[in-house]
């Protein structure tokens, strides 16, 4: 009888992460450049189940066949599929349309020394400005590459354009000032998510010529489709509490077992 419990209980652990990664898809819906997330679950392996201490037939457990104690979480995955264009008419949004990433010097603060650490990130998220130093920097003020891997440094009183290979030009003079970098990996797998916006490449990761090309005055949208998000979560939370009801029923029969059955003697 106790088998369902485990059953039941493994289902409820795998459908509520299913919840909280949703949600988070979901609260991230207007985040630009986001990728959702999904998930995948796994059955336990099979085991054999054998009848034991029954007094009935001493000295043998009896085979009762094969059993399956429930599902077991599986692996995260990221859909990297594209996103929606909006039109923004801002120089320095930008957008890649295929596959590829803008390149950005991220630095992490130690709170504890206050010294900073820098490593190369890579973003959907096209939405960059220019601070005080005419450095052009994400809203988090993290620098934006170019093909050399140095920070892009332009004048604000100046007006620029961006063509699809992400090469700057001064409007006024013609001049071309600067390529952002665009980076490619031949296989997604081996890229991790950091933080909400951000992905790093983990070992194994092989960097390949970016096909995406770049719309200037455009952001890329999240790839959340809220409708589909909001008709999952409604499947997943009916599956949750369908295996709370089987608990429920279980420890009903416990208790009928162990409290009024052991008063018929």
């Amino acid at each position: 009888m106790l088998k369902g419990l485990y059953t039941a209980s493994t289902g409820m652990v795998n459908e509520q992460r299913r919840v909280d990664v949703l949600s988070n898809n979901m609260a991230n819906s207007a985040t630009t450049g986001f990728k959702k997330e999904g998930t995948t679950s796994q059955a336990f392996k099979d085991v054999l189940a054998y009848k034991i201490k029954d007094t009935s037939e001493p000295y043998y457990a009896r085979y009762e066949g094969v059993m399956n104690m429930g599902v077991k979480i599986g692996e995260n995955f990221t859909d990297y599929s594209q996103g929606s264009f909006h039109e923004t008419g801002n120089t320095f949004d930008m957008a890649l349309s295929g596959k590829g990433f803008f390149t950005v010097e991220f630095t992490s603060k130690q709170y504890k020394n206050k010294d900073s650490e820098t490593s190369i990130k890579y973003t959907r998220d096209g939405s960059f400005t220019l601070n005080k130093q005419g450095e052009l920097v994400t809203k988090d003020g993290d620098f934006l590459l170019d093909i050399n891997g140095n920070h892009i440094v332009l004048d604000p009183m100046q007006k620029y354009g961006i063509d699809r290979n992400g090469v700057i030009t001064n409007e006024a003079t013609g001049a071309q000032l600067a390529q952002i970098q665009i980076t490619d990996f031949e296989d997604y797998d081996y890229l991790e998510k950091y933080g909400e916006n951000y992905f790093q490449p983990v070992d194994g990761a092989t960097q390949v010529p970016a096909e995406a090309q770049l719309y200037s005055g455009y952001l890329e949208a999240s790839n959340v489709q809220v409708v589909r998000e909001m008709v999952d979560l409604i499947a997943f939370t009916r599956a949750y509490e369908s295996n709370q009801k089987i608990i429920q029923a279980y420890d009903s029969s416990l208790q009928i077992a162990v409290n009024d059955l052991g008063k018929l003697g």
